[in-house]
Formats: structure tokens, C-alpha cells, sequence
């Protein structure tokens, strides 16, 4: 056999071997960067829906809708909200459970897990908060809507994502990949901001219901519980402590994914073989006797294989793909479409060039690109980091007119900011504004710059 056809041989080898291990890395990511973007139009359809609904001859049906009331009994105690409260205070809870998944994920094995690669997206996510805060209280300062500060500080991944997907192969991978962890360190600075500033009075019966909990999904973690109604009962009693203690009961989502375990109980390297002898068994069996689905030993065996799948993945693997589709699909177009309809009269347009709506729309546009910009410049001109591989400075900069897509979260926090006061219709309008503004801007700069890398294909 000729020497240098092995030499070959062992290359190609060698380049199966790496290719497989970059499509484990990058698969998962593309597909969440696909449903994220796609999840982005969704919720931009129910957004402009509601802007519609709420600037139509129908308005007053949309005011009745979000006004209804639903009402929840547990024995002799019934909650009583409006939908549009159940659908912030209640289904938003489900979205920051997938929130506090991600954030767990991207620590422990995705870009934040290294320390390198981590350095940019958290400096970059730093500068992106704390710049359009300061641009936003230098608007307002002592003035009577500097409660909104929180406002301009947050990114909505999926209409990023979104604006990104349009570019198609014009921006790099990595890119992607930096965008994602920004907004997600992002995410966990707009948490840490609502449960320490929004928060208004702490009753402490719930306090103690919250500790209980904690302590409740600690042992479950602790103890390797991996059914997801174990999580779910838990989390449920800890959303109603932070109802009942006055925290924000969203938070209770974030709490809850971070106990979900991200361990496996049967090496993966191993699943082929188990696989393979429940394969042999089966086909054994059918030798034996006629080939019947209902047949007790059969069944036996799928589910030992089926127990063996279940075990070589993730809770926090698992978990994450069952909620993110009914997050993408329902729950953040139904926030959309309750929370985006302003009704824009002469009223609401004067008010615009004053402090609040101001300092939310600059705080967007400029403050979430200069602080991001800076702030990578700093990491990479002081050896702390490097630009994600592949991309210009150009490109960079238009990823972060990007980042100033607030939509959901700046929505969000503006409802705690400014529920029943004028400013909230002023603030919506903005973060609206400011959104559609600095996505423009984005993409008109991304649409300029040079593209670095083929289509990725998969």
C-alpha cells in the first residue's frame, strides 16, 4: 500500500473528526439563531397588529380585551388580574425561564464558558447598559419620570437576530455568536436591575415562601431530580412567593432554570453501545416469534433505550428546547400584541421631543452603539480581547446600532417603570421609535460592509 495514500487517509480522517465536532458546536446555535429570527417576525406581525388595532375604529374592544378580567381559585383564595397583567406577570415568567436557561447554557458551555472568548460580549454588554442608562437620567435627571432609566438599557435578541438573518452570509458567524452572548449578558443586567429598582414593598410571608423554594430546587438539583414536573410544581409555589412578597414574580423563572441540572447520567460515548444491544434484542426477539408492537418484552426494550436517550441528555438540554418554541411562537407575540398598542393622538406626538421619550430614543439608538463601541474598542486596543473572527470594526459597530433593538425588554421594564401614568404611552412610543431607528441604522451600515464568508451551509 503507497505511504503517502495513508498520509492522506489519516487527514481525511482528521478532517471528518474536526468537522463533526464544529457542526456539534455549531448546530445547535444556527438552529436557535433560525428560530429566534423567525420568532422575530412573528412577534413584529402581532406588534404592528396591535399598533394597528389601537389606532383603529375598533380601539375600544382592544382596551376591553386587555382589561378583562381572569380569575384563578385555590380553595377559598382566588386571584383575580386582568389578562394583560397574567400575560406580564404570568406567562412572561415562562420566557425568563427560558432566559435563565440560556444564561446557564452560554456560562457553562457556550461562548461565556471561556474566559477569552467571554471578555468581549460582557465589556461589550457593560458599555451597552450603562451608557443609554446615563444618556437616559441626563435627559431626566431630578425630573419626574427618572424612575424610566432602566428603559433604554436592554436588547430584544429575536428582532436582532432577526435584522441579522436578513443579511444572510454578508456577516460573520462569529458575529452571531457575539451578538447572542451580549444580549444574554445583556438579559441577566435587565434581571438583576428589575428585582433590585422595581421593586416597590416586600411583604414577608412571601419572602419566606421564596426561601422555602430556593431551598426545595436546591435538593431537587442536589439529588439529580431530572422530571420536569418536579421543576415545574416548584417554580409554579416560587412565582406565587414572588407574587405574594411584591418582588417581581417573573424573576421566579430566572430562579428556577438556574437549578434545572446540565448533567448527564449515562456517558455519552456509551449510548451507541446501549443502543445497539437494545437493536440486537429486538431483532433477536423477532426471530423468535412474530413481530408484535404490543408485546411486553418489546416494549420492554424500547423503553429501556428510550430511558437510556433520556438519560444521555441534558435537563437543562431538554428543558430548554421544549420551552423555547411555545417562548418564540406564543408567549413573546402574545406580549407583543398586549403591550404594543399605543394610541397615538396629537397628545402623544407633542410629547415626544420631551425628556422621557427623548432619553429612551437616544438612549437606544446612540447610547447602546457608542457604549458597546467604546467598550470593545477599550478590550481590544488594551489586549483584553480580540474581534470575534472574521469581522471588521465596520461590521461591529452596525451589530451594535443593532443592540438597540429594546423592544420586549424595554417595554417591559417601562410597565414597571410607568404603569398608570402618562409616561407609559409616551415610553411605548419611544422604545417603538428608537427600536425601528436604530434597526435601520444597523442594517444600513451591515448592507455597506464587506461580506467575510461564504454561506454556511449544513
Amino acid at each position: 500500500m503507497n505511504p503517502s495514500n495513508l498520509v492522506r487517509d489519516d487527514e481525511r480522517l482528521s478532517r471528518t473528526k474536526a468537522e463533526r465536532a464544529g457542526d456539534r458546536v455549531l448546530r445547535p446555535f444556527q438552529l436557535f439563531v433560525r428560530r429566534q429570527a423567525s420568532g422575530g417576525l412573528v412577534l413584529l406581525g402581532c406588534a404592528m397588529l396591535a399598533l394597528a388595532w389601537a389606532n383603529s375604529p375598533w380601539a375600544a374592544a382592544y382596551g376591553q380585551m386587555l382589561a378583562a378580567p381572569l380569575s384563578i381559585s385555590f380553595g377559598e383564595k382566588v386571584m383575580r388580574l386582568e389578562l394583560r397583567h397574567w400575560i406580564n406577570d404570568g406567562l412572561m415568567a415562562i420566557f425568563f425561564f427560558g432566559v435563565g436557561l440560556e444564561i446557564k447554557r452560554e456560562f457553562l458551555v457556550g461562548e461565556l464558558a471561556e474566559r477569552r472568548k467571554a471578555i468581549l460580549p460582557i465589556v461589550a454588554a457593560i458599555g451597552g447598559m450603562a451608557v443609554p442608562a446615563l444618556i437616559f437620567a441626563g435627559f431626566n435627571i431630578n425630573g419626574p419620570g427618572a424612575r424610566g432609566w432602566g428603559i433604554p438599557m436592554a436588547t430584544d435578541i429575536a428582532f436582532a437576530l432577526g435584522a441579522l438573518a436578513v443579511l444572510g452570509s454578508r456577516i460573520p458567524e462569529a458575529l452571531k455568536v457575539f451578538l447572542v452572548a451580549l444580549a444574554i449578558v445583556d438579559d441577566l443586567g435587565a434581571l438583576l436591575i428589575i428585582a433590585i429598582f422595581y421593586t416597590t414593598s416586600i411583604e414577608w410571608r412571601g419572602i419566606a415562601l421564596i426561601v422555602a423554594m430556593l431551598l426545595a430546587l436546591w435538593v431537587a438539583n442536589r439529588f439529580g431530580a431530572r422530571r420536569g414536573s418536579i421543576y415545574l410544581l416548584l417554580g409554579v409555589c416560587l412565582w406565587a412567593g414572588f407574587f405574594i412578597s411584591g418582588l417581581h414574580a417573573t424573576l421566579a423563572g430566572v430562579l428556577t432554570a438556574l437549578f434545572v441540572p446540565a448533567r448527564v447520567k449515562i456517558v455519552p460515548g456509551a449510548l451507541p453501545q446501549v443502543i445497539r444491544r437494545g437493536a440486537d434484542d429486538i431483532e433477536a426477539q423477532a426471530l423468535d416469534t412474530e413481530p408484535d408492537a404490543m408485546d411486553p418484552d418489546r416494549v420492554a426494550i424500547i423503553g429501556a433505550i428510550g430511558g437510556s436517550l433520556d438519560a444521555a441528555t441534558a435537563p437543562l438540554q431538554r428543558f430548554e428546547h421544549m420551552v423555547q418554541p411555545w417562548v418564540t411562537y406564543g408567549i413573546l407575540p402574545a406580549f407583543g400584541l398586549f403591550n404594543a398598542g399605543v394610541a397615538i393622538d396629537a397628545t402623544v406626538l407633542r410629547s415626544l421631543p420631551t425628556a422621557v421619550p427623548l432619553g429612551i430614543m437616544v438612549g437606544l439608538v446612540l447610547g447602546k452603539s457608542v457604549g458597546i463601541g467604546l467598550a470593545s474598542w477599550l478590550a481590544v486596543k488594551t489586549g483584553l480581547a480580540e474581534l470575534p473572527e472574521g469581522a471588521t470594526w465596520r461590521q461591529l459597530i452596525g451589530t451594535s446600532f443593532l443592540a438597540g433593538i429594546g423592544f420586549t425588554m424595554a417595554l417591559f421594564i417601562s410597565g414597571l417603570a410607568f404603569a398608570g401614568t402618562h409616561f407609559e404611552r409616551e415610553a411605548q412610543l419611544a422604545i417603538l421609535i428608537g427600536s425601528l431607528l436604530a434597526a435601520g441604522v444597523g442594517i444600513a451600515i451591515l448592507l455597506t460592509s464587506k461580506a467575510t464568508q461564504a454561506p454556511v451551509t449544513n
